[in-house]
């Protein structure tokens, strides 16, 4: 079984996100770049489905600018056999993502797409359930589990009352969650070999899909700054300035 991981380059972690000064945007000018942790897990799990022989084949596939390539490098040493990146110089919005990616299952027929739950640049938390819509594949959101038997897959996920389990027939989409698993370290032998590996380059004309924007961003602010805090010197006091200042009460 084939299956394919998109992987998102994202602004690292551990960066503390800066605004533009016209606020049109991030700034990520000089800024560290890193694989979507979430993608990151998904990649991961693909690992481990082949080593435990069930698959044969993971093609990880990103989208964006060319430095994409460096995040489908990493994929690949992680495990990934070979890339795919579908180069766009515009901003791609999680729709434009989604039928970028069915045009890629539409060519590479996987038998499973495994992609991270959402992305924290934006954590739009759409592009999975967009493509199992378009590709009329079953889904299963916010996997903590997956499991390959009999020609089904098993994903436990994680819902508001707890654990759900569902049995979804293949082809079918998972979007991984933070407890799925821990990703490896990547060696630096394997990230040796991955410069040897196979990695495609497209363009969004090339799959004939439209990836113009829908959505028009008008401004980018940073969150206010939080005030400091007071004290009282008693109850009376505390109650009277949560009804009569803040009201709360």
């Amino acid at each position: 079984m084939k299956v394919l991981v998109p992987v998102k380059r994202v602004v690292d972690y551990n960066v503390k996100v800066r605004v533009k000064s016209d606020g049109t945007g991030v700034d990520i000018a000089n800024v560290k770049m890193s694989m979507n942790p979430f993608d990151e897990i998904a990649v991961e799990e693909a690992v481990r489905l082949k080593e435990k022989g069930v698959v044969t084949e993971i093609v990880a596939v990103s989208c964006g600018v060319t430095q994409c390539q460096e995040t489908l490098r990493t994929a690949m040493a992680i495990g990934a056999d070979r890339g795919i990146l579908v180069e766009c110089a515009d901003e791609l919005q999680p729709l434009a993502v989604a039928k970028l990616l069915k045009a890629l299952v539409d060519k590479e027929q996987p038998g499973l797409v495994i992609l991270g739950k959402q992305a924290i640049d934006d954590d739009c938390n759409q592009t999975g359930q967009m493509l199992a819509a378009l590709g009329k594949m079953p889904q299963g959101t916010f996997a903590s589990k997956v499991e390959v038997a009999d020609g089904k897959l098993k994903v436990t996920r994680e819902i508001d009352g707890g654990l759900e389990t569902l049995s979804l027939n293949l082809p079918a989409v998972v979007t991984t969650d933070l407890r799925l698993n821990e990703p490896r370290y990547v060696t630096l032998p394997n990230i040796m070999k991955a410069k040897k590996k196979p990695l495609e380059v497209l363009k969004p004309a090339d799959l004939g899909v439209d990836v113009s924007s829908k959505i028009k961003t008008l401004k980018v602010s940073e969150p206010p700054k939080r005030g400091a805090g007071i004290k009282v010197p008693d109850v009376a006091t505390l109650v009277a300035k949560l009804k009569n200042e803040a009201k709360v009460i």
